[in-house]
């Protein structure tokens, strides 16, 4: 099935966005479809993740417009964006340090007694290794559990859209390349939609259906993931801004 004819989760439009009144994300236009895999990439500074903080309702859209599941996140909270299905693995991963892997696990369960169930154990199918970590606290984790447990804890939500901002962040690209092949797998087996930043740019387009560039705050180049992993020159140029469309 093409992408055109699946449900589209995320539409970005002309978005505009950024801090303390001056946009640092300009005339954005992106779009997420529901089992699919696109990367956000770029140098850092982009403007990737002030991306993903607007999509969740953390910063304000100063023009444009973001839908998410057919609703303006402009008229819905956080908390509201996050029950509507919307999961988002922050770039510091934000876990409870002093709670168990359990207990983040725990905060993470959202829907009725069936669906927290199912998303539970999906979750627990894709990180095995964190079974047997399930006391520990969450601060003793290494840095490649930690970021399982983080992936693991926005998979219990059940999610139907699902930001995931540098994966690999402190990962040796050994722990990378065994991570990042699940993001491929929760869009496959949920039909949910992925939303990927990530530095590693030709891993992260391994697993990616479609990617975006951006550069200074602008898209600058955007295509199949498979012929933009051919095309180093494109992506060299672009993330020294001189790559055209």
């Amino acid at each position: 099935m093409s992408p055109g004819r699946r449900d589209v989760l995320l539409n970005i439009d002309g978005l505009s966005t950024g801090y303390g009144g001056v946009a640092v994300v300009r005339g954005l236009d992106l779009t997420v479809h529901a089992g699919e895999v696109v990367a956000l990439l770029g140098p850092n500074g982009a403007g990737k993740t002030t991306t993903l903080l607007t999509i969740s309702g953390l910063l304000p859209i100063l023009g444009g417009a973001i839908t998410v599941f057919g609703e303006s996140v402009a008229a819905m909270a956080p908390y509201q964006i996050a029950h509507s299905g919307l999961a988002h693995v922050v770039e510091d991963r934000s876990l409870f340090f002093d709670l168990t892997v359990q207990e983040n696990l725990r905060l993470g369960l959202n829907g009725d007694r069936a669906g927290r169930a199912k998303a539970y154990e999906r979750a627990m199918e894709m990180f095995p290794a964190l079974q047997p970590l399930m006391s520990r606290q969450a601060g003793l984790l290494s840095g490649g559990e930690q970021q399982m447990l983080a992936m693991a804890r926005a998979l219990v939500s059940g999610p139907r859209l699902l930001l995931v901002d540098e994966m690999s962040l402190g990962l040796a690209p050994i722990i990378v390349q065994r991570l990042l092949p699940i993001v491929r797998k929760v869009a496959d087996e949920t039909g949910a939609g992925v939303l990927l930043v990530e530095q590693h740019v030709h891993m992260a387009l391994t697993v990616a259906d479609r990617a975006y560039v951006m550069s200074h705050g602008e898209v600058v180049l955007t295509g199949d993931a498979q012929k933009l992993a051919k095309r180093r020159d494109l992506l060299e140029a672009s993330y020294l801004g001189s790559a055209s469309l």
